[in-house]
C-alpha cells in the first residue's frame, strides 16, 4: 500500500520535472576561444563570446559578447551587442549596442538603443518595415497591411 503511493508520487515528479523541461528554452553559449564556421539556429537565447562565421538565427535574443564576433548575419527578437559584426543585423524588437560594440554593415530594427562609444558603418531602418520602390508611405495603406498579416 506505501510502496505504491510511493511510486505514484515519484512518477508523478518525474512528469512534472519532464514537462519544465521541455517548456523552458535553452540558453546557448558559444565561449571565448570557440571558433564556429557554419548556420546557428535555435529557439532560446545564445551568447556569443567565440567568433561565428555565418548566419545566426534565434527567435529569442542574441547577446554578443565584448570577446564575441560574428562574420555574418544576425537574425533575432532582441539583441545585445558588446562585440563585433560584419554583416546584416535584423532585429524584430530592441537592438542594445553597447559602448564597445562594433557594427560593419545595415541594421534594420524596431527600436534602437546606442551608447556612446558604440560604432556602426552601414545604414540603419527602424521602426517600419521596408517600402518598395514606388510605392509612397501612406500610413492607412500601412495600417491595412498590419490587419491583413
Amino acid at each position: 500500500m506505501f510502496n505504491k503511493q510511493t511510486s505514484d508520487n515519484n512518477q508523478m515528479k518525474v512528469q512534472q520535472s519532464n514537462s519544465l523541461a521541455t517548456n523552458s528554452s535553452a540558453v546557448n553559449i558559444i565561449g571565448q576561444g570557440t571558433s564556429i564556421q557554419g548556420e546557428i539556429v535555435c529557439d532560446g537565447d545564445i551568447r556569443i563570446d567565440g567568433m561565428v562565421k555565418g548566419t545566426v538565427t534565434s527567435k529569442a535574443k542574441i547577446v554578443i559578447g565584448i570577446t564575441g564576433s560574428v562574420d555574418g548575419d544576425i537574425i533575432c527578437d532582441n539583441a545585445d551587442i558588446s562585440g563585433k559584426i560584419f554583416g546584416t543585423v535584423e532585429v524584430d524588437e530592441l537592438l542594445f549596442l553597447k559602448s564597445s560594440a562594433y557594427i560593419e554593415g545595415n541594421i534594420t530594427t524596431g527600436k534602437f538603443v546606442v551608447e556612446t562609444g558604440a560604432k556602426f558603418n552601414g545604414s540603419c531602418r527602424m521602426g517600419v518595415k521596408e517600402i518598395k520602390p514606388g510605392e509612397k508611405h501612406n500610413p492607412q495603406q500601412q495600417e491595412l497591411r498590419k490587419e491583413a498579416v
